[in-house]
């Protein structure tokens, strides 16, 4: 399973890519194939201002529905259309797969997150 190196994770199976005060976040390769066929996502409010740890929305699939949490603090710039085409979380979870995009207000919290080798870690690969 692929963990890109340039990416930090998070324990909740969120990855973040990092570009100057943007956070681009998605989930893992992991969670995609833990959650099943990706149907809907759903992140009520496009605009909102959020802390590190709060729950931004939720991702539905065949098997079950889980929580998507933001990694960083900040507010919601973006909000990908995957609902056009749910299945491109799981076919390119890291490319054009991502869900959301934070202008991040504190850019430290970023420092906190796990690399690569520490995500293979925790799930065990």
């Amino acid at each position: 399973m692929e963990f890109p190196e340039n990416l930090k994770y998070t324990k909740e199976h969120e990855w973040v890519l990092v570009e100057g005060n943007i956070a681009t976040i998605g989930i893992t390769a992991h969670a995609s194939s833990e959650l099943g066929d990706v149907v809907y996502v759903d992140i009520p409010d496009a605009t909102a201002t959020i802390s590190a740890g709060d729950t931004v929305g939720t991702i539905e699939a065949v098997k079950t529905v889980a929580d998507l949490y933001s990694p960083v603090s900040g507010t919601i710039v973006a909000v990908n259309a995957v609902n056009d085409g749910p299945d491109i979380v799981n076919r390119e979870p890291y490319t054009n797969g991502w869900l959301i995009k934070i202008e991040m207000s504190n850019a430290s919290e970023v420092d906190g997150l796990m690399d690569a080798a520490a995500y293979r870690q925790l799930i065990g690969q």
